[in-house]
């Protein structure tokens, strides 16, 4: 539950309820979180600012995205806020590059090296200390997932996932395969560790993205009996286990298709450029400077074509619309400026911050 409802099932509802003196079981534990706010607003539904579960459907973007995201920002302990430039970032770096990336060349040094058929494995200490780091996620992420911080638990599994590719990233097994027979017993065993990684992997991920956990099990043959997990990592495709057609599992997001969503659900009002209004009449020039009748007009224009400007640019019409209102009120401050009998400044870029 958000924050707001805390009071009434801490403190009214068990009231209530020991009021009643018919021995109702009370509330021991309460589940809440702060707010998920929207961009740099709230949410809203009436205004038609921010996306809601009946719409969430129609992005194409896939359940088990939303859901990961959603869960990686969950506000448990502060406010925190949806944002579509960090779901792409999300999506393309976790998911995609770490999560996925790591899934499947795991699969695939098995199928691609060893004919589908999970190798003989010699641990020696460098992997033992992986399977080391990463039993110790293991048991965190247990602990956590009781205390209910879901949001912690994910990135549990994110930091599994990070130390297998560092791990497979040093040992380079599509080397190692080419070389002695050494090289090649070291290949098959940093595949075979690294693909019961990523087996481990499937389970973790299930109460998260369960969509994405099914796939991995399917491509990776994970018996039913094995897909549970105990506190540290067990070795749950042994040698010779065959495992099934390794694909991609995430599709990246691109900004083009992100920055459409952002402005489709930006808030529907908004979109709605204000009404066009006549441009304002070339100002007389030819008074001298000071004129106090000039400046006060001049000074109106200026008002004017700058609510213009800001209304255009709240609206998110098209960009060369508001440079052309744009060009119009620098060419009325200019006017201005001489009016006053100051030199008009020239417009500069803008910089960056």
């Amino acid at each position: 539950m958000a924050k707001d409802n805390v009071p009434f099932h801490s403190v009214v509802f068990p009231c209530s309820l020991l009021g009643a003196d018919d021995n109702y079981t009370l509330v021991n534990h309460l589940i809440a979180t702060e707010y998920l706010n929207y961009e740099d607003g709230k949410f809203s539904k009436s205004r038609g600012v921010g996306v809601f579960g009946d719409m969430a459907k129609d992005t194409g973007i896939p359940a088990d995205v939303w859901r990961f995201y959603l869960l990686y920002l969950r506000p448990e302990g502060q406010d925190s806020a949806f944002s579509w430039a960090d779901l792409m970032l999300k999506n393309n770096s976790e998911l995609l590059n770490n999560l996925g990336n790591f899934i499947n060349r795991a699969g695939m040094f098995v199928c691609k090296f060893f004919g589908g058929a999970v190798p003989a494995m010699v641990l020696t200490a460098e992997d033992r200390r992986l399977l080391a780091r990463v039993t110790l996620e293991m048991r965190q992420y247990h602990q956590l997932m009781e205390k209910v911080h879901i949001r912690d638990a994910l990135r549990c599994v994110l930091s599994i996932s990070r130390h297998g590719n560092q791990y497979i990233q040093v040992n380079e097994p599509w080397k190692r395969i080419k070389g002695d027979e050494g090289d090649r017993q070291r290949a098959g065993t940093v595949t075979g560790v690294a693909v019961n990684v990523a087996a481990a992997l499937a389970a973790l991920l299930q109460p998260f993205v369960p969509g994405v956990s099914a796939a991995i099990q399917a491509q990776l043959r994970i018996p039913p009996e094995r897909c549970g997990l105990g506190p540290g990592l067990t070795c749950t495709l042994p040698t010779g286990h065959r495992v099934g057609t390794v694909s991609p599992l995430f599709q990246k997001l691109e900004p083009e298709q992100v920055e459409a969503l952002r402005q489709r659900f930006g808030g529907g009002q908004a979109k709605q450029p204000p009404p066009a209004s006549a441009p304002p009449p070339a100002p007389n020039t030819s008074a001298a400077p000071g004129d106090p009748k000039v400046i006060q007009e001049l000074t109106e224009q200026v008002a004017k074509q700058g609510n213009l400007v800001r209304q255009l640019k709240a609206a998110q019409v098209e960009k060369a619309q508001v440079d052309a209102q744009v060009a119009k009120l620098l060419e009325l401050k200019q006017q201005l400026a001489l009016a006053e009998g100051r030199s008009p400044e020239v417009p500069k870029g803008k910089r960056k911050k």
